[in-house]
């Protein structure tokens, strides 16, 4: 398989929920308004705490700093697994289950941290730019490396890099185990033609900008694994759009403009942390997909500036949930 560096130099953000009215402005425009930004990678994602917001350093120009815009210090490099043609596998899984393994294991056992971002179209592994050469060594036997340099993929081999491979990284520390949290919603990955975008941009607008929680308010007494939260994503990358909701909001658009796999398949959320989860730590993605890459099961991964949440199908979240529960009370082992 192929292992490629895509051209994109971005930063991680989180603009607070009474703080939105002050980015609507820019935030329309890197939605909408593509003629007149060079940004070529963007992401929304609204979770109840805040807004996470991953872009390009062109699209990071339009967001004016203030005490609502919390941005993470670090630049960050999306890699994308492609396969070559020559690669074969039995497994049927999507999503990061199909890295777990090759990717986000080995990184784990180096100490790189990873911020994951799944879209309809493929999964987005974003690293911090310094570890770039840590990552290249780690996952130089398992793929081609290629970066992409104006639109073309370059081979890249260690020999362009210094080595920063921990000794005895299998024998590291063992990471926290972080609770997990199961909403009610069903969820749907979908995308959609960018020519289309502005005939639904009231709704979309809408539903990003002035809607509010779905029974957040009003069920929170009722213990968290029953509540619905408030979950909804958009990513504009290179020209393809993607977007995650859960089915109340889905019903608001118009079902012939948005399109999903043939099977039509419904998802539910595994929410990851029980406090703010922070960037330094390592391990959190491989916490969740080698289970899930154990049993073959599918899953969308999307992390935000406090907690990471893992879409799996919903026919699978009652094993995924007793597995989960079961990783979190075995005796960890080195």
């Amino acid at each position: 398989m192929d292992l490629q560096i895509l051209d994109h130099r971005l930063r991680v953000t989180s603009i607070s929920k009474n703080g939105l009215v002050n980015y609507t402005h820019p935030l329309i425009k890197l939605i909408f308004l593509r003629n007149r930004t060079r940004c070529k990678f963007f992401s929304l994602t609204e979770t109840p705490e805040n807004y996470t917001v991953v872009l390009d350093e062109e699209g990071f120009k339009e967001l004016a700093p203030s005490e609502h815009l919390q941005v993470e210090s670090s630049i960050w490099l999306p890699l994308n697994v492609a396969s070559n043609g020559n690669a074969s596998s039995s497994s049927q899984a999507v999503g990061v289950t199909k890295i777990a393994k090759s990717v986000i294991a080995p990184l784990a056992q180096q100490h790189v941290s990873v911020f994951m971002l799944s879209t309809y179209q493929t999964d987005f592994i974003l690293v911090r730019e310094k570890d770039l050469s840590v990552v290249i060594n780690t996952l130089n036997e398992e793929f081609n490396i290629f970066k992409e340099v104006e639109g073309e993929y370059v081979s890249v081999g260690c020999q362009d890099f210094t080595n920063g491979l921990l000794k005895n990284a299998k024998e590291a520390v063992q990471p926290t185990v972080h609770p997990v949290l199961i909403p009610q919603n069903q969820f749907c990955v979908m995308s959609l033609d960018p020519d289309t975008l502005p005939s639904i941009a009231t709704t979309l607008i809408d539903v990003l900008f002035y809607s509010n929680s779905p029974k957040e308010e009003s069920e929170s007494s009722t213990g968290q694994d029953l509540e619905c939260i408030k979950f909804f994503s958009f990513s504009l990358i290179d020209g393809y759009i993607s977007l995650v909701m859960d089915t109340e909001a889905q019903r608001r658009f118009p079902a012939d403009l948005l399109f999903t796999s043939s099977s039509g398949e419904l998802w539910r959320m595994v929410r990851i942390g029980g406090q703010p989860l922070g960037f330094d730590e390592c391990g959190i993605v491989a916490q969740i997909s080698q289970p899930l890459a154990d049993g073959d099961i599918s899953a969308y991964y999307i992390s935000t500036f406090s907690f990471d949440h893992a879409l799996v199908p919903e026919e699978d979240i009652v094993s995924v949930t007793d597995m989960l529960h079961h990783h979190r009370n075995e005796p960890s082992t080195t």
